[in-house]
């Protein structure tokens, strides 16, 4: 008859130990490797397969290692645990190292039963590593089985490979584009949301008729929503707004979904306010229906928000943690890498003689055009306005963006009214901060108001195609002088266009003007959102091995939303003066964001002193804007309809008094001072509810101190990212790969690793694509977790660390391993950290877990591995604190250690194992105590979450390694030479 096993024991199996798992049933184990995760899981028959007792076996006193062996071992140990013990069960599992200020929306999820949270920390915070950590925590727990993110399709790629390389989760694309691909191969009856557990979907091709119903009846149990702000439109007295029809379908898709109590919803947002009350309370009622209709003005009502809401702004988390925080070691406090610096300068440029004769001619035509357009009828002068608009606004783009649009015909020409007009001709010549006009919204607009055009257009469409180039385009000219100065002082710049010809026009231009070290390339909305992507990874990569070359981006505001451009490009340059500082905001919100490594980014604007349009804008709305934000330290967005009227009084003044009357006050201008007047009501009452809103809603329920406790926990088992590099740095050469390190201050190296023993290079193969490792073949390792093929990247849970990791723990553990062995199980250093015999141990302790949830209570085994020292001999040891064992790690051979004596050493301590039995076994009751302390404060919110929480140690625990540190001895006579001496590394 076999043995019964229980849940957490060491069985042997198919040649390599096993844990077995809770899930065992009679006749059936099943069981997970030493160290391995949930994806390593296997089930064993007994009655066909042989499976006997495992007795972890002590450490061999004929296998000595070095000072290193320990620090080694410990590492490799703890990059392969997949299975934690502590609270958070899916960080040791992810390929990103979250900052402390994100583990807080993740606590708060923790301690809500049915998760809803309203994430609206500030552009460039991290909003989808917060997002992702809940997700996959939640799928971990198995508190969530499915997941859909709801985003708009230019982000789809961006999520897909987040959730991929971050966390793990492949998720299939459901858009326009690849929805009949996936319906063809689903089951008769079956649907894509069932077939495909994880997708990223399209918000407006999730909204149409055919495909609501069938996502709402299978709505996974998990969802996130990017950009929420846009799913909601404020009521006005007769109901929603009517101006948002979009809107209202996106709200009604996300009521159906919210009103399903067990569901879990995220709602990401970087504007959750945008200073209309009903949308904002309308996003809380998705969160929580009693959210919409709280009393924010009393305590307790921003106590009930402060448990679904969590806003905070770059200066919040620039220094998130500290000893006064909480913090037990001010080495764990971090400073959040946002730069220190935005160095900004306006930079202008004057028209050459021949423009200018063309900008004047325009205005003429257009000032006409207007008058006589009025004569004709409303409908007729909203036409009219919206192509001078377009005019004027190409006009001074550039010599591309004016001929073609002269010689286009107006999207305003064919509406039927006055309103239909404006619904048409506003979209493509206005800057709404809404990033979700922004598709399609960098086309030249054209001017003209019928298929055969007008005469004076044509020729004025003539005359720009022939300016083109420097000589002419005094605009151009600047902007390559600004680019060669960035380019000099190692700057990669982003230029923003507002026109797509204009985009293609200047990376024509700027070829092979730049020098030969400059790549440039250009990214408009002619692209779809994945090909965007590609050519910026491709620009990116090429020759990103030679620090001298440059790269310079050329794009439309396509890019200005949502695109993460910070590790390649460092400055941006706005070409074309955008009508709402909003949109210069989010433009440079593309590389000004966490993970820009460059202390400095750089901001220049350019913007045509006489040309009597960008003067002015940048005069009246770009100085106010610079205004509040220097006063508040944040920037906040005029409303649309206010800079709309604005820029409208702009070019009504232009018409009237021409390039040549700048001397008269716009504000003066007859007619329009009630416009200026409601931008400055209107404008600083949004700074006021901005500054309000910091303090009312500020981030009140997790405390700094809370987020401490946890982040020392987290690093303490898991480690960080600096010893991973370490790790796999010092790895590689014992294991006599060939390194080539540039120490550029990067952290990124390269290996080539045809040397390495078979194991090693079997295991590396899955980086190049299960093919052989070439002998002079070289893996570069990134600290980026976003790398190419045949990369690797240095996180835990990258393939080529976890293959190292494997190797050398396995090899470790099997003293006939052939070749090289970068950690040994024992060792004996003489040094000067201590002044007494020490000793250090390393051990691996099992737990049993029961851990409640909505669906049940889960039985897990986890695994933790711990450092413990004591002085003197095992028989009377004195054992040292947590921190005082975690410092031998550091400690450096003083001296060389006689093999003879190492080896008595090592024998006299493992022969005295059994006696430290004892406190080695209440060790892991103590530490179970503490890990059931750690769910419990995690999981605080109510008992419901905690009820039969338990953690139980699984006896015995396994010592792995045993290292004897001694005292340095003063020298003496009797000391023996050199000869006859080993130093750590050669025993």
């Amino acid at each position: 008859m076999s043995p019964t096993y229980t849940a957490g024991s060491l069985v042997t199996a198919r040649g390599r130990e096993w844990v077995v798992l809770p899930e065992s049933a009679s006749g059936m184990l099943v069981l997970r490797p030493l160290g391995g995760g949930e994806d390593d899981v296997a089930a064993v028959f007994p009655a066909f397969e042989e499976v006997r007792p495992a007795q972890f076996a002590a450490p061999s006193p004929a296998d000595l290692g070095d000072q290193r062996a320990a620090g080694l071992l410990r590492t490799a140990l703890r990059i392969g645990f997949r299975s934690g013990a502590g609270p958070f069960r899916a960080l040791a599992s992810i390929a990103v190292e979250p900052r402390a200020y994100q583990l807080v929306p993740l606590l708060m999820a923790l301690r809500q039963r049915t998760v809803r949270l309203l994430i609206s920390d500030d552009v460039g915070i991290g909003k989808t590593v917060e997002a992702g950590l809940i997700v996959k925590e939640l799928l971990a727990q198995g508190e969530a089985s499915r997941l859909a993110v709801l985003c708009s399709p230019a982000l789809a790629e961006q999520w897909q490979g987040e959730l991929r390389e971050k966390f793990g989760i492949d998720a299939e694309l459901v858009l326009a584009s690849t929805v009949s691909r996936l319906e063809r191969g689903l089951e008769l009856g079956q649907s894509l949301f069932d077939r495909h557990p994880f997708t990223i979907i399209s918000t407006d091709f999730i909204k149409s008729t055919r495909h609501r119903e069938d996502f709402v009846r299978h709505c996974p149990d998990l969802v996130v929503v990017d950009e929420a702000h846009t799913c909601v439109a404020a009521d006005d007295a007769q109901g929603p707004a009517s101006s948002s029809a979009t809107s209202q379908l996106r709200y009604e898709l996300l009521r159906r979904i919210a009103a399903d109590e067990d569901r879990h919803l995220l709602l990401l947002t970087a504007t959750p306010h945008s200073g209309k009350e009903s949308a904002f309370r309308n996003l809380l009622g998705l969160v929580r229906p009693d959210l919409a209709t709280v009393d924010l003005e009393s305590p307790a009502g921003r106590a009930r928000l402060a448990e679904h809401f969590v806003a905070r702004k770059r200066a919040d988390v620039r220094e998130y943690l500290t000893k006064e925080d909480g913090l037990a070691d001010d080495s764990l406090a971090e400073r959040t890498a946002f730069p220190s610096d935005r160095w900004t300068k306006d930079e202008p440029y004057k028209l050459a003689p021949a423009y200018r004769a063309l900008l004047d001619d325009a205005i003429a035509y257009a000032n006409d055009r207007v008058e006589t357009a009025k004569l004709q009828g409303k409908r007729e002068a909203r036409i009219a306005w919206w192509s001078v608009i377009a005019l004027l606004r190409s006009m001074v783009s550039s010599p591309a963006a004016a001929a073609s649009t002269l010689k286009t015909r107006s999207e305003s020409a064919a509406a039927r009214t006055a309103a239909e007009a404006d619904a048409l001709g506003a979209p493509l010549t206005r800057d709404s901060s809404d990033s979700d006009r922004l598709e399609g919204m960098d086309v030249a607009p054209g001017a003209a108001e019928s298929e055969q055009g007008d005469p004076r257009l044509r020729e004025l469409s003539t005359r720009a195609a022939e300016l083109y180039g420097p000589a002419s385009d005094t605009k151009l000219k600047a902007l390559t002088k600004h680019l060669k100065s960035l380019i000099a002082d190692g700057y990669s710049p982003i230029v923003f266009c507002r026109y797509i010809p204009t985009a293609e026009y200047l990376a024509e231009q700027l070829e092979k003007k730049l020098g030969t070290k400059t790549l440039i390339a250009s990214v408009t909305g002619t692209l779809s959102p994945q090909q965007r992507l590609e050519r910026i990874e491709k620009l990116a990569a090429e020759n990103a091995d030679d620090p001298a070359v440059r790269r310079v981006l050329i794009a439309t505001d396509c890019l200005s939303e949502g695109v993460n451009l910070q590790h390649s490009f460092d400055a941006v340059i706005h070409y074309d003066l955008a009508w709402n500082p909003t949109r210069h905001d989010q433009r440079e919100g593309r590389v000004d964001r966490y993970g820009q490594k460059r202390d400095q980014v750089r901001v220049i604007t350019m913007f045509g002193e006489d040309n009597g349009i960008d003067g002015k804008v940048l005069e009246v709305l770009f100085a106010k804007h610079r205004q509040i934000k220097k006063d508040l330290g944040i920037s906040v967005s005029v409303p649309d309809e206010t800079a709309s009227g604005v820029t409208d009084a702009v070019v009504e003044w232009l018409l009237l008094h021409g390039r040549q009357g700048t001397q008269e006050s716009l504000f003066e201008f007859d007619g329009h001072q009630e416009s200026f007047d409601r931008m400055e009501r209107e404008w600083n009452s949004a700074a006021e509810r901005e500054r309000t809103s910091r303090s009312k809603y500020a981030q009140r329920a997790i405390h700094p101190e809370e987020v401490a406790r946890e982040v020392t926990a987290v690093r303490a088992a898991l480690g960080g990212s600096e010893e991973v590099r370490g790790f796999v740095l010092e790895a590689l050469r014992d294991l006599e790969a060939q390194v080539r390190d540039p120490r550029d201050g990067s952290g990124d190296f390269a290996a080539q690793v045809g040397g390495t023993p078979a194991g090693v290079r079997d295991g590396l193969a899955a980086v190049l694509g299960g093919r052989i490792v070439e002998e002079d073949r070289e893996i570069p390792f990134r600290t980026s977790p976003a790398i190419g093929r045949g990369e690797a990247a240095l996180v835990r849970t990258d393939p080529a660390v976890g293959a190292l990791a494997s190797y050398v723990l396995d090899s470790a553990l099997d003293a006939n391993t052939p070749g090289p062995r970068p950690a040994r199980r024992c060792g004996v250093v003489t040094t000067d950290a201590v002044t007494t015999r020490t000793t250090l141990l390393l051990v691996r302790y099992r737990f049993h877990l029961t851990l409640p949830s909505r669906n049940g209570e889960r039985q897990i085994v986890a695994e933790d591995a711990r450092l413990l020292a004591f002085e003197g001999l095992p028989a009377r040891a004195r054992w040292l604190d947590d921190d005082a064992a975690a410092s031998l790690l550091g400690a450096r051979a003083a001296a060389n250690t006689h093999e003879q004596l190492a080896r008595n050493q090592i024998t006299r301590t493992l022969d005295g194992l059994p006696d430290l039995s004892g406190h080695i076994a209440e060790y892991g009751v103590a530490l179970a105590a503490d890990l059931d302390a750690s769910h419990r404060r995690v999981r605080k919110a109510g008992d419901e979450i905690v009820r039969g929480l338990k953690v139980v140690p699984q006896e015995p625990a396994d010592v792995l390694g045993v290292y004897v540190y001694l005292p340095q001895q003063p020298a003496s006579p009797s000391t023996p030479s050199a000869a006859s001496t080993v130093t750590g590394a050669e025993a």
